[in-house]
C-alpha cells in the first residue's frame, strides 16, 4: 500500500477507489510513535479483511495500457489489485507495502494466478526504506495516510529510480468522494501543479507529461456510486 498508508493505494474498503484523507508533507520522526502506530493501523486493517481487491485502478490501466511492458514498482500495493494486472500483462512487478499481511497475500494471489515468477512483494515502511532497483514505471495511486509521511521525499526517490524514458505516475484525490474517511469540508486536495512543486525535480531531467483533474464513476464499498475528481501528474526520466 503506501509507505505508511501504504496501503497502499487503496481505500481500506475499495481498493479501486481509494478515499483517503490528504497527507502530511512533513518527514516523519524516526522516534515518533506514529510510525509504529500506521503499520499497526494497515496490519489489522488486512488481518481482518477477507479476500482480496483485483480491481486495477482506472488511471493506471489507462496510462500504461499502451506501454511496452518491462520493469514496475507498485507503491503501497495494498490488495494488489494493480500488482497483479501489471503481471498478468507482462510487467516484472515490485510490490511494496507497510502491510506484512498484504505483501504475503499480494505473493500468493500472484502464485494463484500463474504470475508468481513476474512479482516480486516486499514490505516498506517508505518513510523508513525503499526498494532497490532501476523502474521503467513507477505507481503512485492513492499514496495517502492518515499518519505523517515525507510523500514529497518518497515521490522524488521514486523519480529517480526510473530507467531514462520511465514514467512516474500519481494519482490522488481530488474531491472527497461520500464513502471516503475525511468528510472535512474544508480538506485541500492539493492540485498536479501543487504536487510537481513539492516534488522539486528539474523539468529539463523530469518533464511533465500530463497533469489534469479528470472526474470519473466511482464505486464504494457498499455498492455507491459518486463522481470523482482524480489529480493526476505523469512525469518521464528524460533519456541520456
Amino acid at each position: 500500500m503506501d509507505a505508511t498508508r501504504s496501503h497502499d493505494h487503496a481505500d481500506p474498503a475499495d481498493p479501486a477507489d481509494p478515499a483517503d484523507p490528504a497527507d502530511p508533507a512533513d518527514p516523519a520522526d524516526p522516534a515518533d510513535p506514529a510510525d509504529n502506530e500506521a503499520e499497526l493501523f494497515w496490519e489489522r486493517h488486512y488481518a481482518t479483511r477477507s479476500g482480496g481487491g483485483e480491481r486495477v485502478n482506472p488511471l493506471l490501466a489507462e496510462t500504461t495500457g499502451p506501454l511496452r511492458p518491462g520493469a514496475a514498482l507498485d507503491l503501497g500495493c495494498g490488495a494488489g489489485g494493480d500488482t497483479l494486472w501489471l503481471a498478468r500483462h507482462g510487467w516484472r512487478v515490485t510490490a511494496v507495502d507497510v502491510s506484512a499481511t498484504a505483501v504475503e497475500r499480494v505473493r500468493e494471489r500472484a502464485r494463484e494466478l500463474g504470475v508468481g515468477d513476474r512479482v516480486t512483494a516486499e514490505r516498506h515502511d517508505l518513510a523508513r526504506s525503499f526498494p532497490g532497483g532501476e523502474f521503467d514505471l513507477v505507481s503512485a495511486q492513492y499514496l495517502h495516510t492518515p499518519f505523517p509521511l515525507p510523500r514529497g521525499r518518497i515521490l522524488r526517490t521514486a523519480a529517480r529510480a526510473l530507467r531514462p524514458g520511465g514514467l512516474l505516475l500519481i494519482v490522488d484525490h481530488g474531491s472527497t468522494a461520500p464513502w471516503s474517511w475525511n468528510q472535512d469540508p474544508g480538506v485541500h486536495h492539493p492540485t498536479p501543479a501543487e504536487i510537481a512543486a513539492e516534488l522539486d525535480l528539474d523539468p529539463g531531467q523530469w518533464p511533465v507529461l500530463r497533469a489534469d483533474r479528470p472526474r470519473r464513476r466511482a464505486t464504494g464499498p457498499s455498492g455507491e456510486t459518486a463522481t470523482v475528481t482524480d489529480h493526476v501528474l505523469v512525469l518521464r526520466r528524460a533519456a541520456g
